[in-house]
């Protein structure tokens, strides 16, 4: 249950000033008074009929059907609806045979049971911009309450959205539960989104999502690139066609800001709920002797997932108010500062040793075999996204890994398996091998350009390793002219991190002139080899020191974590098949390197299922459903886990290994995804003896 909020010492609130979060600086955290950084906020209330705050209007069929259509590209509501639409089904299997409609879904009440209702959610929406006023980008926030919200009982639920997500990059998943459960939900894009400046036409994204002329948007723009309108018709013109994109060009690292926004969001939440119910006099006037709502009477849970997830950990580890009460999370990007070696042991595979790793480290080694890896007889199967005519690009990419040492068989056949087995020797699991060709088509290459850029704080100018953003010819692979008809509605639609919307990855140091990244041929081989030169370049950043190098290392540096949550229960849950943020380099060291800190203060559970991978939304995929689990179930039961800890009391379980049992070609059942133990047996514990983390098989 809730303790009472201390009084903080002078002191203690010197040191917090110097030490934690800028966004609560040497005060007492007060819920009535606006923060300095909050912009002014735009009150929207939906009616749960013909529009909702889970669903856009469009109910549990709408949100499972055609994506809704964008007549008029300058109508937020429009967009807003398709924005919704697509970060939903961007987080979740929406198959009805995956588990849609059954095992969650809008129509499936917080207790679980199944109805015919379409799921709306009346409640009002508060949206407003974190203004940094030192020149920074802008961070989005905004607040859902619903009908249902009782402030006699308040519960607050983080919505941080996942990947470099906008707005409602986690509707779908802590949103949706927060919503059902009468919580209030604070959502923050946490300085990622929807910000695409057309460096052609000079036009970008509002927090709305509206297309507008960057310098009539001004302030209002969610992300204008920090260059002068002098450098900007220059690049063009030596340049033609590029975008630059918020999370790679903001010249900021955004990561180091994660926790801040993510409690900024929080408070926000408590600031707009005590204005909704203040309590009024006679005449409606506002009578706010005290805040109603305060820290000390309102639960509070940091949930999310990847990306959100991550951030949800560091704000639980920033708070220094009591603003969060526990935390509950799936398959979190954290990276993880050990100190001292880690070894893992999971049943009969061969111990891991390589400790925690940065996300640029493993993405860049990635990004080197992972297309190689593609051939090895291992990773086929039906399923496989991966078109033949890609094949002897992958061949290629191959043979240029031997010729630079970089691999030391001879055979075809050979250089994949050895690939593949770098990638294993590298603290892969085994259970990733079937998803290494889909996360390198779909992921990595765009997370090594977007984060290299972020953790270096390049300008879009820079062209780092010799890449951009632009939108391509489909048979040429050149930069063609921006595609205004894709900008218009790139708020809801775009994932913030290209490809997205139509915007590719351009190889500008291609032989014969800037081409997609994909097609493009490399200078040192002359050939179709994925751009190798690029991907070594990129993979120097982590190898290397020279000054990109060492401005990325920094990068990297200021977002690890220390795991000391500062007692806070804290439940995280992780796939063991995670091929984007496999579990040896970030939930299993992120839970040891807290027993280490808190020891017996320590209040973090570790969940680690089994059959279960990081894109519920691959699942759709043929061969996929059948051979995976969707790890959402386990995201819902967290946060009831955890808010039943907070409010009665329970206990939470024990950390452990859950094992599932893949659907095959039937629909989904809660037999496939069985529930934790709270007395898990001796072969399914997970343990900690200070130096080896020991994972039953």
């Amino acid at each position: 249950m809730r303790q009472p909020l201390r009084a903080l010492s002078f002191a203690t609130a010197l040191f917090v000033s110097t030490c934690a979060s800028p966004s609560l600086f040497a005060r007492d955290f007060n819920p009535l008074v606006k923060p300095y950084w909050l912009g002014i906020i735009e009150t929207r209330q939906y009616d749960g009929v013909n529009d909702d705050l889970l669903t856009a209007g469009l109910g549990k069929t709408g949100l499972g059907g055609a994506a809704p259509t964008v007549s008029d590209p300058n109508d937020p509501t429009q967009l807003r609806r398709l924005a919704i639409w697509t970060n939903y089904r961007a987080i979740l299997d929406i198959t009805p045979t995956g588990g849609y409609g059954t095992l969650y879904g809008p129509n499936v009440r917080a207790d679980g049971t199944i109805t015919f209702d379409e799921g709306r959610i009346a409640g009002t929406e508060y949206a407003a911009y974190a203004d940094n006023r030192d020149g920074g980008p802008n961070v989005t926030l905004l607040v859902q309450v619903p009908t249902s919200f009782d402030p006699t009982k308040p519960c607050i639920v983080t919505g941080t959205s996942s990947g470099s997500r906008g707005i409602y990059g986690a509707i779908g998943s802590s949103g949706e539960w927060g919503l059902k459960r009468g919580c209030a939900v604070a959502y923050t894009d946490k300085g990622g989104g929807l910000g695409v400046h057309d460096l052609h036409n000079n036009t970008v994204n509002l927090r709305n999502g509206v297309r507008a002329d960057a310098v009539t948007a001004g302030d209002q723009s969610n992300f204008t690139a920090p260059i002068t309108n002098a450098q900007r018709q220059q690049f063009d013109a030596a340049t033609p066609y590029r975008v630059a994109v918020k999370h790679a060009h903001s010249q900021r690292n955004p990561e180091n800001d994660w926790g801040r926004d993510t409690l900024r969001a929080v408070e926000m939440a408590f600031y707009v709920l005590n204005r909704q119910f203040a309590s009024t006099d006679e005449e409606g006037r506002r009578m706010r002797p005290r805040a109603s709502i305060r820290p000390d009477n309102t639960i509070v849970i940091a949930s999310s997932v990847s990306n959100g997830a991550g951030a949800a950990l560091v704000a639980a580890e920033q708070d220094r108010f009591g603003l969060i009460d526990g935390v509950a999370v799936t398959e979190p990007n954290v990276q993880v500062d050990l100190r001292r070696p880690l070894v893992v042991r999971r049943g009969g595979v061969p111990d891991y040793t390589g400790g925690a790793r940065a996300l640029l480290d493993y993405f860049t080694y990635a990004n080197l075999y992972q297309p190689c890896a593609a051939l090895a007889e291992r990773a086929q199967f039906s399923a496989q996204p991966f078109p033949q005519a890609l094949v002897p690009l992958a061949r290629n990419r191959c043979e240029s890994l031997a010729a630079k040492g970089l691999l030391a068989s001879s055979t075809l056949g050979a250089q994949a398996e050895e690939a593949l087995d770098k990638l294993l020797a590298y603290g892969w699991e085994p259970d990733t091998i079937a998803l290494q060709v889909s996360h390198w088509r779909f992921a990595t290459p765009a997370i090594v350009m977007t984060y290299a850029n972020s953790y270096g704080e390049f300008s879009v100018l820079d062209r780092l390793c010799g890449l951009s953003f632009a939108f391509t010819d489909a048979t040429t692979g050149m930069p063609v002219a921006p595609n205004v008809a894709a900008l218009s509605t790139i708020f809801a639609t775009g994932n913030g991190i290209p490809p997205t919307a139509g915007i590719n990855i351009v190889n500008d140091n291609s032989v014969g002139g800037p081409r997609l990244d994909l097609l493009s041929v490399s200078p040192s081989t002359n050939k179709t080899d994925f751009n190798i030169d690029g991907a070594i370049c990129q993979r120097n950043l982590i190898t290397h020191h020279d000054e990109n190098a060492r401005r990325v290392q920094r990068g990297i540096r200021e977002v690890r974590v220390r795991g000391d949550l500062n007692g806070k229960p804290a439940i995280i849950v992780h796939g063991r098949a995670d091929t984007l943020i496999p579990v040896n380099f970030s939930s299993r060291p992120y839970y040891a390197a807290n027993l280490r800190r808190e020891g017996e203060r320590g209040n973090v559970r570790y969940i680690e299922v089994t059959n279960a991978q990081h894109f519920d939304a691959f699942l759709p995929f043929p061969d996929y459903a059948a051979r995976f689990v969707p790890l959402h179930v386990y995201l819902n039961r967290a946060l009831d886990a955890m808010y039943a800890r907070l409010t009665i009391g329970t206990s939470l379980p024990p950390s452990q290994v859950v094992h599932t049992t893949p659907r095959g070609l039937l629909p989904i059942s809660w037999f496939n995804v069985p529930n934790w133990s709270q007395t898990p047996t001796a072969s399914e514990r997970i343990v900690f003896d200070g130096t080896t983390l020991f994972i039953p098989e």
